[in-house]
């Protein structure tokens, strides 16, 4: 137990009824999950007001009631605590309740819209390598050390990513690297924490299902950076023409990566093949198994936070040639006989399919198809679609429309919207199946020797949510099995 007085440290209440010495169990925002002695906050989400089970939950036996609207009826022997914004009031307390975690590591985040796992994941292994005990927080999975804690959403809530960050701290983690996603910081998810620096990759066409606008988007990522301490480090990526928009009135140490402008870190590709990259990073040269110019600059920025953590330029460098690409990142299959390349990536937005499929342009050879097999997700942000299959079918040979996780939605109108932004020159190329399992063996039964399929949107996914319900899925596996099939 705790009492509110230490969880509201960081906190400025409009008004408070009652003692703020009452010690409190735990900090819920989930009414169903409220026991005796808890502490409720209500938080006004995007679908659902919390402030409508006040009532209940006092009834469950909560004690304290964060709230930014008080309500009509005061009950006796519970305490009102109204603040101006319950979720940034939520993000303190959870920071406070657990210690503050996040003081006690370095912890970085990296936000943009393409690039984000990839980074964070690449850090997490690179201090791995160092012997340190390290934490990572992503789209893919949570790790402390060698734990690995299955992910639920990019960033988690204010409650559960402070349980994580605690546990960190417990287990002897120094460093910690996690994704930051435009809707964590527009929800205040990340209030309260203290970070080390932050990484900006890029930023496109996304979520404006959420965001209403691209310049909402843009002052999301913004709000990340313009929140960092002096004593923090700010990286972004200079070739983006909003990256040093992140920069301006933002207090940290400022810096900038880059493959085409002037920059603080500066990149140049000496090689892209089959087998890696060749790069020179600070003038030094450097080859690494990653492929394509669009890990040319993770690596970049990864090399750049690695220095302002202290890390010597040379060890940097010889450790990041020496690391491979999280799963679902370009991933490579290869057909035993007939030599066909599959490529499993988690590309999700037009440009990050654009950079994955100019990738394959440009190592494939002129007698190589490049069959894309590529859906988009139900409820989800619907203006992404056209171009999508503008995309896919513009840059390939064939084009194959499937569905993707269509949750609650019909897969053929999703794909019919895809089909909207195929150009009339390119619809002889498109083909359509709903069924991605039927899909991705279409592909394969077009695919002749040497040829090769991008199976594109899951990445490291094992599941497709269809009306829904979750089912077992997984690209690799599936075109694993498909390939096997065929060499039988």
């Amino acid at each position: 137990m705790i009492k509110l007085s230490q969880i509201l440290s960081d906190v400025t209440p409009i008004k408070l009824f009652g003692s703020n010495d009452i010690a409190v169990n735990a900090i819920q925002i989930d009414s169903r999950k409220v026991k005796s002695g808890d502490c409720f906050v209500a938080v006004k989400g995007t679908t659902v007001d919390a402030h409508q089970f006040i009532d209940s939950v006092i009834a469950a036996g909560a004690v304290v009631v964060v709230c930014q609207e008080l309500p009509a009826q005061l009950m006796e022997n519970i305490v009102y605590v109204q603040v101006t914004d319950s979720a940034d009031a939520l993000g303190k307390m959870a920071a406070a309740f657990y210690g503050n975690p996040s003081h006690d590591l370095k912890l970085v985040g990296v936000t943009g819209t393409n690039g984000k796992t990839s980074v964070a994941t690449l850090l997490y292994r690179f201090f791995s390598k160092l012997d340190f005990n390290v934490g990572l927080l992503s789209t893919v999975e949570n790790k402390i050390n060698e734990e690995v804690i299955p992910a639920t959403h990019t960033t988690p809530d204010p409650i559960q990513l402070n349980t994580l960050l605690r546990k960190m701290v417990d287990a002897g983690c120094a460093y910690c690297f996690m994704e930051v996603s435009s809707h964590a910081v527009d929800q205040k998810r990340i209030s309260g924490l203290k970070f080390e620096g932050a990484i900006f990759t890029n930023i496109t066409h996304d979520h404006l299902d959420y965001h209403k606008t691209f310049e909402n988007y843009l002052k999301a990522k913004k709000a990340f950076f313009d929140n960092l301490s002096s004593s923090a480090f700010a990286i972004t990526n200079a070739d983006d023409r909003n990256g040093m928009v992140m920069l301006q009135n933002c207090n940290a140490r400022k810096f900038s990566y880059s493959l085409k402008s002037n920059s603080d870190y500066k990149c140049k590709i000496i090689e892209n093949s089959v087998f890696g990259l060749h790069i020179s990073l600070d003038g030094i040269e450097v080859h690494t198994s990653l492929i394509g110019e669009f890990n040319a600059y993770n690596i970049t920025s990864v090399y750049a936070a690695c220095v302002q953590l202290g890390i010597d330029k040379m060890e940097a460098l010889q450790i990041i040639s020496s690391l491979q690409p999280p799963p679902g990142r370009f991933q490579q299959i290869l057909s035993k006989n007939e030599k066909i390349l599959g490529i499993i990536d988690y590309a999700h937005t037009p440009d990050a399919l654009k950079n994955v499929i100019h990738t394959i342009r440009e190592l494939k050879q002129d007698n190589q198809l490049l069959i894309t097999v590529i859906g988009c997700g139900g409820d989800r942000d619907k203006t992404k679609r056209p171009l999508m299959g503008q995309v896919a079918s513009r840059f390939s040979d064939k084009c194959i429309l499937t569905s993707d996780n269509p949750r609650s939605e019909n897969p053929s109108e999703i794909i019919n919207e895809m089909y909207q932004g195929v150009e009339i020159t390119d619809r002889k190329i498109v083909l359509i199946n709903t069924d991605r399992r039927e899909a991705t063996k279409m592909a394969v039964s077009l695919a002749g020797p040497n040829d090769i399929i991008l199976l594109a949107g899951k990445g490291h996914e094992k599941y497709q949510e269809i009306s829904g319900v979750k089912h077992n899925y997984d690209d690799v596996a599936v075109l694993s099995e498909l390939f096997y099939e065929l060499e039988k």
